[in-house]
């Protein structure tokens, strides 16, 4: 496919085919990923597939409780899991809710899973003495994980950004046998998907893009 045709098109996807992803098809995917840059080039990422039934199975009961705040946050109208407004709705009404089975059961129903993950010992997190919540990490993860996907598309298949499991972090890390000082980044579950979508709802650049400021005159 051509590069912004890959773009403009590379949906999430949850359900799939029963297709498998063949090795050879992941080969290629990842060895084109692997060129995302990195904080000084450090490239401290590792992928971990996974195509065990059980361990996928394992995978989706650890989104459990995050897709549970998720769901009950969005039914009392509030922005789910943001760190600016603390949310209103108690444990017990969380743990009443029954999570989104997308969240859940994509992990199983999908012919893989890939585990990204980012080793701390090798970025630079320099937002981490301000008083919000670090995000500059990701920018030295982030791109290869995105990389992964547009490859995926441009091969046909499909995947999405998932990180519902990563509340359960240390679980996971037991799990997956991951050391302690490496983060999961993201849950890719991939596959042929059930649907091809060829356009996608986005804001108009103008929504989002200004000259010079914040509140500058929008780019158009």
């Amino acid at each position: 496919m051509e590069l912004y045709d890959v773009m403009r098109t590379a949906f999430t996807a949850r359900q799939f085919t029963d297709d498998p992803v063949p090795d050879a098809v992941l080969g290629r995917i990842l060895e084109n990923a692997r060129f995302a840059p990195s904080g000084g080039n450090r490239q401290g990422a590792h992928v971990i597939i996974v195509r065990d039934g059980p361990a996928k199975r394992a995978i989706g009961q650890l989104a459990i409780p995050a897709a549970k705040r998720y769901s009950a946050q969005i039914r009392a109208g509030e922005s789910p899991w943001n760190t600016v407004t603390p949310t209103a709705v108690d444990q017990a009404t969380i743990d009443a809710t029954t999570p989104p089975p997308p969240l859940v059961e994509t992990y199983a129903r999908a012919p893989v899973v890939l585990v990204v993950c980012v080793d701390l010992s090798v970025v630079a997190s320099v937002d981490s003495d301000l008083d919000r919540v670090g995000v500059i990490s990701g920018a030295s993860i982030y791109p290869f994980v995105w990389n992964i996907l547009l490859a995926a598309r441009n091969e046909g298949y499909g995947g999405a950004l998932t990180t519902m499991p990563i509340k359960e972090e240390p679980r996971l890390q037991a799990l997956l046998g991951i050391p302690k000082h490496v983060a999961v980044a993201a849950l890719l579950p991939m596959g042929r998907p059930v649907k091809q979508l060829a356009k996608l709802r986005r804001k108009s650049v103008a929504e989002f893009v200004t000259h010079e400021r914040w509140d500058g005159k929008p780019f158009a």
